[in-house]
């Protein structure tokens, strides 16, 4: 049966704010301006400024060195997704774990996740534990973003070699960074959804004057176990409520804010044994947060500016035990701080063009620990990181740019480690010792523990050419090499994660990962024809992985080698290739008299992994196809869309086919201006959104659970959203 996920008293902050890039907006609205933020530290002259875009335009970056995904509000407002997966899975190039749809749906980019994929909000990372393990969630609600930007290529290099594989940066405005029109705004959003009988809430206010600023957000969502073709997924259910406060002081020169921030779910997990045990995981995360930037009016520098968070974060995994009682079983918790300084030089005229650039130094301290059946899994590890960057940009004439970038790290892991044999079965030979039940210990039952500490030194870099083109397109060349230590949970793995179904084995002696990277990109923002397309290569030299041995264990390595529960995973190395494509297209075909646009859209991306024998890297996404049709006139939007994901036959051992899918999407909305000054509203939109409507069955190819778990079916969603 469905378990009952009682609300919690949510005792924080009530209100969400969303900037002005937000909502439907009807065709008198004017458009605000976008700031890209993420992919580079140089803000002047760095291109990165994109318009606001319309309801259903395609966000197209082009004065970027690499390629830039935007999820802009608008579109968060009428999909109101509760996980960053969620939100970005349609996206080219993107995916979702969807280990526990709705909850634990860590994003996919260019088939690399966790170690490889950097969650941040606004600069600073998510410090949890979502890395370890694709069934803990991400304490970052959608909900409360005004943009969410997914960086790849070279600029990855500002935040360091674990965001090898790129960053997803949710960004809101947590620190007020100028003082709100008239003294005050705010927004509130709220939705109704169908599959999971979801319910979303969220509002925010901002307040200014006399130079201070004062915001404050919050949300809540909730939903039951979800709708499938084949009937409820058991065991699915999820709540989510958190919030945040932030202060700041704005003046001519700059900006300085701090803030905090709170975060609690529950949710189930669904498919198996997990489900058969009511398995849920409650995290719980507070966090404390500082930003702020200085602009000189003289000398050397132009700006600087800092960034710094601390949090602590826990969950609990629930579930019942063999006896059929439900308790605690394992706990995950993690302390973490980050710090980042940045400054940025003035502009410097050569003989060749004007020089800008900035550097950089940033400092991170994690200490996980594990409790509980997850003790055996990860002892307490302490991972500590320093590292400086630097990114020089030249402004050549006819449009030509060139940039240049460089990284290094210093990174110490300690932890402990178990010495397992070659083969990873227990050899079951007595060791002369005798257990505390009074039996003879044998080898299995007595591995060699000790404590381990790796020190790190990778050092990457990177380039970059842009160029504008006839006809309003521009292209670009990048190129990177990037050097990866492997993380903690690579190198002290050595047991059961019953959350996931695998008992893992780390390896202490893991090498540096390399990385080779080329990216050919062409790019269009403006006029009725928008494109974004890019094609890459990568040469991974000791390419990190989780190999399913095929082996099946229970909860001690002394069972391997049996019919267990548990698949046996082996972080390895080997050699790797990975290359693909994102094409994402729009075109507005049509102008009506009343003054609106009819256009059509169309998007595909594909990438392939494999490993120098031949095998292929497991869990990869399938090529997918797409494209609709959409309108937009007076405030009105609607659109129809398809997503054709292929069947994926190319599959590691040990792993499974997956069958395609299609999905159809259609959305209808309304955008009114109002007179604030008589109704308190500047704005507001209604609208209907239907998702899966051919009620497919889908199952994702990238996920641990594909052959257990259907992703939601036939839904449809009402949303609400208003300004003011």
């Amino acid at each position: 049966m469905p378990f009952s996920l009682p609300l919690r008293r949510f005792a924080g902050p009530s209100l969400v704010f969303l900037l002005a890039s937000t909502g439907a907006r009807a065709q008198t609205v004017t458009l605000p301006q976008i700031t890209v933020t993420a992919p580079s530290p140089i803000v002047s002259g760095s291109g990165n400024a994109g318009g606001g875009f319309a309801d259903g335009e395609l966000p197209v970056v082009p004065g970027t060195f690499s390629s830039v995904t935007v999820v802009p509000r608008a579109d968060i407002i009428r999909q109101q997704p509760t996980t960053l997966g969620d939100a970005l899975a349609d996206r080219p190039g993107i995916s979702g774990s969807t280990y526990a749809p709705g909850a634990a749906n860590r994003p996919i980019i260019r088939g690399l996740d966790n170690f490889r994929v950097r969650i941040q909000e606004n600069g600073i990372g998510v410090q949890d534990v979502s890395t370890i393990g694709e069934d803990h969630a991400v304490p970052i609600n959608p909900l409360v973003n005004d943009r969410i930007e997914v960086i790849r290529g070279p600029a990855t290099l500002r935040y360091g070699s674990q965001a090898i594989g790129g960053v997803v940066s949710a960004e809101n405005s947590r620190i007020p960074t100028s003082l709100p029109v008239d003294g005050y705004s705010g927004q509130v959003l709220g939705g109704l959804s169908s599959a999971e009988r979801g319910r979303n809430g969220a509002a925010s206010i901002d307040i200014g004057a006399n130079n201070v600023a004062l915001h404050v957000d919050g949300f809540i969502t909730a939903s039951d176990d979800y709708g499938t073709p084949l009937g409820r997924q058991i065991n699915s259910a999820a709540r989510a409520q958190g919030g945040a406060a932030g202060l700041s002081y704005i003046g001519h020169s700059g900006f300085a804010g701090f803030g905090y921030s709170h975060y609690n779910a529950l949710y189930g997990i669904p498919g198996g044994d997990a489900a058969a045990s009511r398995t849920r995981l409650d995290p719980t995360q507070d966090k404390l947060f500082s930003r702020g930037e200085y602009r000189f009016d003289s000398g050397l520098f132009e700006a600087v500016r800092f960034w710094l968070g601390a949090s602590d974060y826990k969950h609990n995994e629930r579930g019942l035990d063999d006896a059929g009682i439900d308790s605690i079983r394992a706990t995950f918790t993690n302390r973490q701080v980050e710090g980042r300084v940045e400054v940025q030089h003035v502009p410097v005229q050569t003989v060749f063009g004007t020089l800008v650039g900035a550097a950089g130094v940033q400092g991170d301290l994690a200490k996980l620990g594990t409790s509980g059946e997850a003790g055996g899994l990860l002892s307490p590890t302490d991972t500590r990181s320093l590292a400086g960057y630097l990114f020089e940009q030249l402004q050549l004439g006819a449009g030509l740019r060139l940039q240049a970038s460089g990284r290094i790290e210093a990174v110490r892991a300690a932890g402990t480690t178990s010495f397992f044999p070659a083969s990873f079965l227990p050899s079951f030979s007595p060791t002369g010792e005798v257990g505390a039940d009074g039996n003879p210990l044998l080898a299995a039952d007595a591995l060699a523990q000790s404590s381990f500490t790796r020190r790190f030194t990778p050092k990457s870099a990177g380039f970059g050419i842009l160029q504008d083109l006839p006809f309003g397109f521009v292209g670009s060349i990048s190129g990177q090499y990037v050097e990866r230590a492997p993380a903690a949970a690579e190198l002290f793995s050595r047991g059961s994660h019953d959350a996931t179904a695998t008992f893992e084995i780390g390896d202490p002696n893991l090498k540096l990962e390399r990385a080779r990277t080329v990216e050919i990109g062409l790019r269009r923002a403006e006029g009725p024809l928008r494109v974004d397309a890019t094609g890459y290569f990568t040469r991974y030299t000791d390419f990190i992985y989780r190999r399913v041995t095929g082996v099946r264990c229970d909860e001690e390595f002394s069972s391997c080698g049996g019919d267990g529960s548990l698949q046996q995973i082996v972080f390895t190395q080997q050699n790797a290739i990975f290359f693909g494509a994102e094409i994402a297209t729009q075109w507005d075909a049509i102008h009506t008299d009343g003054g609106g646009v009819i256009g059509v859209d169309a998007q595909y991306d594909f990438v392939r992994a494999q490993f120098d024998d031949g095998t292929f890297v497991p869990r990869i996404p399938p090529h997918r196809l797409g494209g609709g049709f959409f309108w937009r006139e007076n405030g009105l939007f609607a659109r129809v869309n398809v997503l054709h994901a292929f069947d994926q036959r190319q599959i590691a051992a040990n792993e499974t086919t997956t069958d395609g899918y299609t999905l159809l999407r259609a959305e209808l909305s309304y955008t009114q201006p109002t007179d604030r000054k008589k109704s308190g509203i500047r704005e507001f939109t209604i609208g209907i959104r239907g998702d899966n409507l051919l009620d497919e069955q889908v199952r994702n190819a990238a996920s641990f659970r594909k052959d257990e778990i259907l992703l939601p079916g036939r839904s449809v969603r009402l949303f609400l959203h208003a300004r003011f």
